[in-house]
């Protein structure tokens, strides 16, 4: 049996016939890995049991729509785009212990109302899964588990069961006796994938596949497992604190921007409902250098708190250092805020954080950026019941964002009592009850709106 061997980017993919430090497609040093194919590999839809497909007029195809089933976990289901499709190859990555078995295996509850599952651990004994669905509180007479690493012997007991869903823990203890590779290697995962992507087209299986993340944070093996799935879902929190966001960044059947929040607890994963009430629990009153931002988390509106300190450097260069915020991003503001609003943060340190691990990307996210640094600078605190939304132009001015109507009522129904948004663009923009709107031309106007030492 001849084997061929060739080079594999982990970052992109991109094969060569050599190896060499730096990827000449993707630019990432150290990433090239030995990949080698074997030529059984090309009888490999034979042999796990797969027959040729002949083509089809796309008119003639029957179906319309997305036939999807509920999870039970509402924050999962809006990853989804409204619960899990049918057929399809979903890969669930996260860092060790981060919650992804114990997701999966808490949907098994609801999903085997109606339909059975086939739970397929290849780093558990079955003895281990019963102990763990106790603690979770799972009992089901439709969950069938298997301790299984052999691929081939997994679809051999998919074959006999029938089950409508597969969940396979994970994909890196997975390996085919056909290749010679160790399990987890960049071939084996890449075959097992295929293999379970095939299984998913053909027979109708919806599939979750667990994937572990190296120390960088991104998928361990090729960047290819994450182009051959349906659906890429990131699990994201520290092990230190006790929430969870999953956010999907892939989604052939919905939308990628969003996510969902839970508590690991005693009992397993909890869905938070509203997470703003939970990103804000805690929020210092009175206390300068932080303000209330509100972003589109997908379709619905999120509140985070941004923080700021602001401290006189004892370096030639002072230090910048953001988290939750792009560093540039931050560099960019901190320009604007020096050169159109008179500050003078060329002799000061500055520090920017988003409390509760979220990522703020979006422009409504400058305006509160530039408050929480001005209330640190001045040292004078924020009104707590007051909120900052709009974009920041390299000018100085403010403009408007999307979804402002949205934005508004969120911040409405949580007790805010003001917010400063931009006054170009926003004259059709109402107020809800309740909240009073501050209208500011450029960030000179927001911050002296914002630091005032009463309420109008």
């Amino acid at each position: 049996m001849k084997s061929k061997t060739v080079y594999v980017c982990t970052e992109c993919g991109n094969e060569t016939m050599k190896w060499q430090g730096k990827c000449s497609a993707c630019g990432a040093w150290n990433t090239i890995v030995e990949f080698k194919e074997s030529s059984a590999k090309k009888a490999s839809g034979g042999s796990s049991g797969f027959v040729a497909r002949t083509p089809q007029r796309l008119h003639e195809i029957t179906g319309t729509g997305e036939l999807r089933f509920f999870t039970g976990m509402g924050e999962l289901d809006r990853v989804l785009g409204g619960g899990a499709v049918k057929g399809s190859l979903v890969l669930v990555s996260g860092a060790p212990g981060i919650g992804k078995s114990t997701l999966l295996l808490q949907i098994c509850e609801q999903i085997c109302k109606e339909q059975s599952v086939l739970y397929i651990s290849g780093e558990e004994s079955e003895h281990q899964l019963k102990l763990r669905a106790d603690r979770l509180q799972v009992h089901t007479d439709k969950l069938f588990v298997l301790s299984e690493t052999n691929l081939g012997n997994a679809l051999e007991a998919i074959s006999a069961l029938d089950p409508e869903v597969v969940i396979i823990d994970s994909v890196q203890t997975m390996y085919r006796p056909e290749n010679d590779s160790a399990p987890g290697s960049v071939s084996q995962v890449k075959d097992c994938t295929m293999i379970l992507m095939q299984l998913c087209k053909q027979t109708g299986v919806t599939v979750f596949v667990v994937g572990h993340v190296n120390k960088e944070g991104s998928i361990a093996g090729p960047k290819v497992l994450e182009h051959m799935v349906d659906c890429v879902l990131y699990f994201e929190g520290e092990r230190t604190n006790s929430y969870r966001l999953l956010r999907a960044e892939k989604n052939r059947f919905g939308s990628t921007n969003e996510i969902g929040v839970f508590e690991m607890d005693e009992s397993g994963l909890v869905e938070v409902p509203n997470p703003s009430e939970m990103l804000l629990s805690g929020r210092p009153k009175g206390t300068p250098g932080t303000c209330v931002a509100c972003v589109m988390e997908g379709s619905r509106p999120i509140l985070a708190e941004v923080q700021a300190l602001v401290a006189r450097t004892t370096f030639n260069v002072p230090r910048r250092t953001s988290v939750g915020i792009d560093y540039n991003r931050m560099n960019l503001l901190l320009a604007v805020m020096e050169k159109r609003a008179g500050m003078n943060l060329s002799a000061f340190d500055a520090y920017v954080n988003v409390i509760g691990g979220l990522t703020l990307d979006e422009p409504a996210s400058d305006l509160p950026v530039v408050i929480a640094i001005a209330s640190s600078g001045r040292d004078q605190a924020v009104d707590e019941h007051l909120a900052a939304i709009g974009e920041v132009g390299l000018t100085g001015e403010l403009r408007a964002v999307s979804n402002l109507q949205q934005r508004l009522s969120e911040l409405s129904r949580l007790g805010f009592k003001r917010c400063i948004i931009p006054r170009q663009g926003t004259a059709d923009i109402t107020a809800p009850e309740g909240l009073t709107l501050l209208r500011a031309r450029n960030i000179r106007e927001a911050v002296e709106a914002a630091l005032v030492d009463k309420e109008p």
